[in-house]
């Protein structure tokens, strides 16, 4: 045994796995471990190396790790909580030096010097309160794409979505010694949307708040309500676990812990396996969970050889979806919220009906079968809307002076925004480098903190490049122009250069093709770090023009000198391409992306196929698969877009013109190789008539997904989120079975659901119907009168709303939106950003829009810009309309915000949601067309 309590054993074959893995960089990696005389430091050091992904190995030096650990040691040393924490959990949630899949950078001892000082001298769970005070100063909340960026770029930015925030608070806590962890609920089940805070540890126990969003007590954040809604809330420990908390998934390398009984009731899910003849059989189960329009694994586990294995979770519906270890059998079946058990007998897929092999019961009423398609209606229930309750007891002292303390905290942080580069100052570099302004000024403005820094790589480059290297920036994701360094761009740049021809081509699609395929130094999520100099560096004149020749010999290449080991990091296409080829050693996806950013650097136009997620090159007019022979059939790419249900809804004239996604296909696009075709039909007067309102496109991750079952798992095709653009044109996918998902959300957050299964042949054309279920909801009367204050308050605000001067508010034409907001806080962006994407339909509308504040100096934090036309802001002083509701409306307690109300035009409530709910922007448009149908 270690001085920690850890299996030498186990850690030293562990270890030597990896060294054996990182032989290539055993004197960048390894020679601190002989170097450290401190018996703790090299048994820490051995640890973390034992269980640390491929990808950190790939791209990071030794003496990043000894001088972590040493750090962690000294902070443990420092405050005077640190010899009190058991060592399971300092090795746990303390010395890990990552959180999630970030960037990992030197924000550990950044943030601790900045901290200490703030925090030594009170107690732990004072501590705790006072850091995230101190993270809400540096970040705040904003939707944005699913890379997680490092902690040192949130607060260089000031922005993030919850994921980033949390990996950002976890490090903040760590930093100063506290064992803190990122808690997820990967998604809900009564919302399309995931979410993830904090779970800090003082005194003997956890306790959770909201990253950047302090509370004056733990225990408490908005998503307290919704959290009892959840089928799961899990952990990630970076080792084998050490405790006694459930395991919701077990890997080699690391450990998913469920934490769902901190924050919802629970029951025990039983499964039991077996093939056709009824005998149990090992398999891997996956409890899968509605949202977004797909089915979502939230834990995976292995039966044991009686085919058995159960997992605490909520009172909602899953799909339990099972597979043996070879593919061979598959099997699905809904579980209602009542049941604990269920039994799955596991089919052979030979044919289009096996492929779809859903057991039938009360929730799928519907089963339809044709030529080629074999289709199943199923309807799901999330976990019951739980009685609003006050959370726990705040003196209103202590209230007053949370408000105060986030109001100087959003102080402080404007005022850090206010160094960003000013309209002036761009102005002005624009006419200094001879750029147009506008241009300069979206890619400044959207780099925030980061501009400066893309300043001096325009410094640094000469004249005549500045437009090229403008170029280099447009083609890369806006994200990027937020954590990416000079260095990195000037790679970028030089490398190109040989290839320029090719952008001044007269064709408008060589020159097009040319941003995308060969300037743009971005091919997935990976970071963007320098690679073209490194490759190029490879390989003599000679036989770079033989891989210019024939792509084919790069890939073979690339395969004699990156080794395939899948299935040992969490996260799939993480390593950076120069840092995957130094090591030799990375995942299919991985290796993927080395191909690609070698092609690229050789001036080889190249791309990760769209959907599949395939490496291919550009040759003869087509795209064509860069075939490795050591991988025979296509490895799963599940994890790499773990956050699709939080990302932005895609720009689709922006996509039109940037992205790889095909939204159709052309002679100039077709792959040369082994494809199908789908096309997917829908008919919108149908849609339109059945609802009775107006009906939007369907769109991806939103209304629809088409999955590809690989290995006896549908796996989700990669189209982007929110692509309302892809029915109605032709796609090119592998051949195989497929299954198209479609859901209709109810405003009480249940589903009613359609599977179309369907089969591609190499050289076939599949045309699927796509349509989505609706249902006539009506809207009920909550309350029959408003109290005093609201209506005083809709007639306060009568003459500011356009079109309606003298109709009186009760029997005016139109009903009207009520909102209180609170413009700091991640619930009311949701529901701004949602506003933002229906634009054109509110804007159509003639229902007016209150929006009500608590005081002026939230205005101030308002995105108006995004705003409905219609909307008219105003105040309710120390919120004291919305405490009537109080009285009211039984689902609405308290003040927490934001709160939504729809006023029909007798004067009642028709519609109330208090608090997290996304969707409610879409559920106010239904909302307003069944109002105008009762008319």
């Amino acid at each position: 045994m270690t001085t920690y309590g850890l299996d030498r054993n186990r850690i030293i074959e562990r270890l030597e796995w990896k060294r054996k893995q990182a032989a290539q960089r055993e004197q960048q990696l390894f020679t601190v471990l002989d170097q450290s005389s401190n018996v703790a430091e090299r048994e820490l050091l051995e640890y973390l190396y034992a269980y640390m992904p491929l990808h950190d190995l790939a791209d990071y030096d030794g003496e990043y790790f000894a001088a972590h650990v040493r750090h962690v040691l000294a902070t443990r040393k420092q405050m005077p909580w640190g010899e009190k924490i058991p060592n399971e959990l300092f090795l746990q949630y303390v010395l890990p030096y990552r959180v999630n899949n970030e960037n990992i950078d030197d924000s550990r001892r950044v943030i601790h010097d900045l901290l200490v000082d703030r925090v030594h001298t009170l107690s732990m769970v004072e501590a705790i309160i006072e850091t995230n005070y101190w993270c809400h100063e540096h970040a705040t909340y904003t939707g944005t794409d699913i890379r997680t960026v490092s902690p040192l770029t949130i607060m260089r930015t000031a922005l993030g979505r919850c994921g980033e925030q949390s990996t950002f608070t976890v490090t903040a806590l760590r930093s100063i010694g506290i064992p803190a962890r990122q808690c997820y609920t990967p998604r809900w089940a009564h919302c399309d949307s995931n979410h993830a805070w904090v779970e800090a540890w003082a005194e003997g126990q956890w306790h959770y708040l909201g990253a950047c969003e302090p509370e004056p007590v733990l225990n408490e954040g908005w998503f307290r309500l919704p959290a009892k809604r959840a089928m799961l809330v899990h952990t990630r420990v970076p080792a084998d676990y050490i405790g006694s908390e459930e395991i919701c998934s077990i890997h080699p390398w690391y450990t998913e812990i469920n934490v769902l009984d901190h924050y919802a009731a629970t029951k025990p899910l039983h499964i039991q396996t077996v093939d056709e003849a009824g005998q149990p059989c090992v398999a891997e189960v996956q409890f899968q969970q509605y949202n977004a329009a797909e089915f979502y694994p939230l834990a995976i586990l292995q039966t044991d050889d009686d085919g058995t294995v159960a997992l605490t979770t909520g009172y909602g519906d899953l799909l339990i979806h099972a597979r043996t270890l070879d593919g061979e059998l598959v099997g699905e079946s809904f579980v209602t919220s009542q049941q604990t058990s269920a039994t799955l007998r596991l089919k052979p897929i030979v044919d289009i009906h096996a492929a779809a092999p859903v057991e039938m019961d009360e929730r799928t009423p519907a089963l339809q079968s044709g030529d080629h398609t074999y289709t199943i209606d199923w309807n799901v229930q999330p976990p019951p809307a739980p009685v609003p309750e006050p959370g726990p007891e705040v003196s209103e002292a202590d209230r007053q002076l949370q408000e105060q303390r986030v109001h100087e905290g959003t102080a402080l942080r404007t005022a850090y925004e206010h160094t960003f580069l000013t309209a002036e100052e761009i102005e002005q570099y624009a006419i200094h480098w001879s750029l147009p302004s506008e241009r300069l000024s979206t890619v400044f403005h959207t780099a925030r903190g980061n501009g400066r820094e893309l300043v001096a790589f325009f410094e640094q480059t000469e004249s005549g490049q500045r437009e090229l290297a403008l170029q280099l920036l447009e083609s890369m994701r806006q994200k990027d122009w937020q954590d990416t360094d000079r260095v990195t761009l000037a790679d970028h740049l030089q490398g190109v250069l040989p290839y320029i021809s090719q952008q001044r081509a007269e064709s408008a699609q060589q020159h097009t093709w040319f941003q995308r395929y060969v300037l743009c130094p971005r091919i997935h999520i990976e970071m963007i770090a320098p690679y073209r100099q490194y490759l190029s560096s490879r390989w003599d004149e000679a036989l770079q023009q033989q891989f210019r020749n024939d792509p084919q010999q790069l890939a073979a290449q690339i395969q004699r000198e990156v080794n395939l080991v899948n299935d040992v990091d969490r996260y799939s296409g993480m390593a950076t391409p120069a840092g995957a080829h130094r090591l030799g050693v990375a995942d299919s996806l991985s290796r993927a992306i080395v191909f690609v950013a070698a092609a690229r650097t050789l001036g080889i136009a190249a791309r990760l196929e769209p959907l599949h997620l395939l490496p291919q090159y550009w040759q003869e007019d087509s795209w064509h698969d860069a075939c490795f022979t050591d991988e025979l059939s296509r490895h799963s790419s599940r994890g790499v877009g773990e956050d699709a249900a939080n990302e932005l809804p895609v720009d689709i004239e922006a996509a039109r013109q940037k992205t790889d996604h095909p939204l159709t296909i052309t002679a100039h696009e077709a792959v040369a190789s082994n494809r199908g075709y789908i096309e997917i039909e829908v008919d919108q007067q149908v849609e339109q008539m059945e609802s009775e309102r107006t009906v939007s496109p369907p769109a991806y991750y939103q209304d629809f997904t088409i999955a590809l079952l690989n290995n006896g798992v549908y796996e989700t095709l990669q189209f982007s989120y929110g692509d309302s653009t892809i029915t109605g044109h032709l796609h090119e996918v592998l051949p195989g079975s497929y299954r198209l998902t479609t859901g209709t959300r109810l405003r009480d957050g249940s589903v009613l659901g359609r599977f179309t299964f369907f089969q591609v042949e190499s050289g076939q054309k599949v045309s699927v119907k796509l349509e989505r279920r609706q249902a006539k909801e009506n809207v009920p009367v909550l309350a029959h009168t408003l109290p005093a204050a609201m209506q005083a308050k809709l007639l306060e605000n009568e003459r500011d709303y356009k079109g309606n001067h003298d109709v009186d508010s009760a029997q005016s034409a139109y009903a009207t939106v009520i909102a209180w907001l609170e413009p700091e806080r991640e619930p009311t962006k949701h529901v701004l950003r949602e506003f933002a994407e229906l634009e054109q339909q509110f804007s159509e509308r003639h229902e007016r829009i209150l929006l009500l504040l608590q005081e002026q100096a939230e205005q101030q934090m308002l995105e108006q810009n995004i705003l409905p036309p219609q909307a008219v802001i105003s105040y309710d002083d120390q919120l004291s309309a919305l405490h009537e509701l109080d009285g009211t409306l039984e689902h609405v307690l308290g003040d927490q915000r934001p709160v939504v109300l729809v006023i029909d035009t007798q004067g009642r409530i028709r519609f109330a949601v208090q608090g997290y709910k996304p969707g409610t922007a879409t559920d106010l448009l239904q909302v307003l067309d069944q109002l105008l149908l009762e008319r």
